[in-house]
């Protein structure tokens, strides 16, 4: 019902900016959360960012706050991620998915559908 993919990673020095996008390709009336997930190299996919449909609630894991910002274009069945002030820590592959039972949730297990991922490479 929701097909996603992933734009915008690439290969940044830290302190750097990348504005990842998520394109939601949808066949289905109801609506949905979205979320973003990494997953660096040897550890488990973990929690970033997530966006409630309208766009009015947003919640961001400790490690991100303040440098990063979650965003939507419902028109577009867009989702952005805003990465400011990156760190080398923040390498890993990022990942956007959609909850079709709008749970805004901050685990794995709460969503449906997943792009396959782009890579984020922050040197220092």
């Amino acid at each position: 019902q929701v097909q996603l993919v992933e734009s915008g990673g690439g290969l940044v020095q830290a302190g750097g900016s990348l504005r990842l996008s998520c394109t939601a390709s949808v066949r289905t009336s109801r609506n949905y959360d979205m979320g973003w997930f990494r997953q660096a190299p040897g550890k488990e996919r973990e929690f970033v960012a997530a966006i409630n449909w309208g766009g009015g609630r947003t919640y961001y894991a400790d490690s991100v706050k303040g440098r990063f910002a979650i965003s939507r274009a419902n028109a577009k069945n867009m989702v952005y991620l805003q990465m400011n002030i990156l760190k080398p820590e923040d390498t890993a592959v990022y990942y956007c998915a959609a909850d079709l039972k709008l749970r805004t949730g901050v685990t794995a297990s709460s969503y449906d559908y997943w792009g396959q991922g782009t890579q984020v490479t922050v040197s220092s």
